[in-house]
């Protein structure tokens, strides 16, 4: 008897199928309510914990070990950019995006340095479904730049002298790959945009991280345009 083989489907992602643990860093009571309920209700994730401060968020998600932070960048005392950076040196594996009302270029560079991934504007991008598809898109390893700020963020080094007369050795579909990341694009749209599919796009994002010696797409767009 002659066996067929049954065409074999790609294996989905497996960061599509596990939620995204969360916790919210708000100091605001109303505005922390409404993300935590939102999370709480969302599917695919885990709402784990809310903090009115950077100190209790130091003292608490260490433990939690969560895959995403939504953080304020405006907290009392210690400031959000601050406790990112304590934060970021404990968990390396979590990515942080933060919350803001701030469209500071410096400010929004000094969160990228501390380790964040993403940011997004209050009122803005900091609701609803745009809300959840950038938490999800930082749990995937994403960066949900709202578009306002990446443009601000170039723009901001645009002015800044060159560091050095050397081109990154990036082939002209990388520094394209590379342009739209700095835009806080996500991947499939990238894909989108160009032609290709998704997996394209990562298999890009891996050559343009090996050659620039960076470790998160993040990196990749700072040292990208402050080059």
């Amino acid at each position: 008897m002659k066996m067929v083989n049954a065409k074999s489907e790609p294996a989905p992602d497996a960061t599509s199928l596990r939620s995204v643990r969360v916790c919210v860093v708000e100091d605001d009571n109303v505005a922390r309510e409404q993300l935590s309920h939102q999370l709480q209700q969302a599917n695919g994730f885990t709402f784990v914990s809310c903090h009115r401060s950077a100190e209790n968020a130091l003292e608490e998600i260490p433990r939690h070990k969560p895959d995403v932070v939504l953080m304020d960048i405006n907290l009392p005392k210690m400031s959000g950019i601050d406790c990112v950076r304590h934060l970021k040196a404990l968990l390396p594996g979590t990515q942080f995006v933060m919350l803001t009302v701030y469209e500071d270029a410096d400010a929004i560079f000094k969160s990228l340095l501390a380790g964040a991934v993403g940011y997004l504007l209050k009122g803005r991008s900091a609701t609803g479904d745009k809300l959840l598809e950038a938490l999800r898109d930082a749990g995937r390893g994403g960066s949900p730049l709202n578009s306002l700020i990446a443009r601000k963020i170039v723009q901001h080094f645009h002015h800044q002298p060159s560091r050095s007369g050397k081109e990154h050795p990036l082939s002209v579909r990388e520094r394209e790959v590379l342009e739209l990341l700095s835009k806080g694009l996500p991947y499939k749209e990238i894909a989108d945009m160009l032609g290709v599919n998704i997996e394209t796009v990562r298999k890009h994002c891996h050559n343009i991280y090996e050659k620039l010696q960076v470790s998160s797409r993040t990196e990749a767009v700072v040292k990208f345009l402050g080059k």
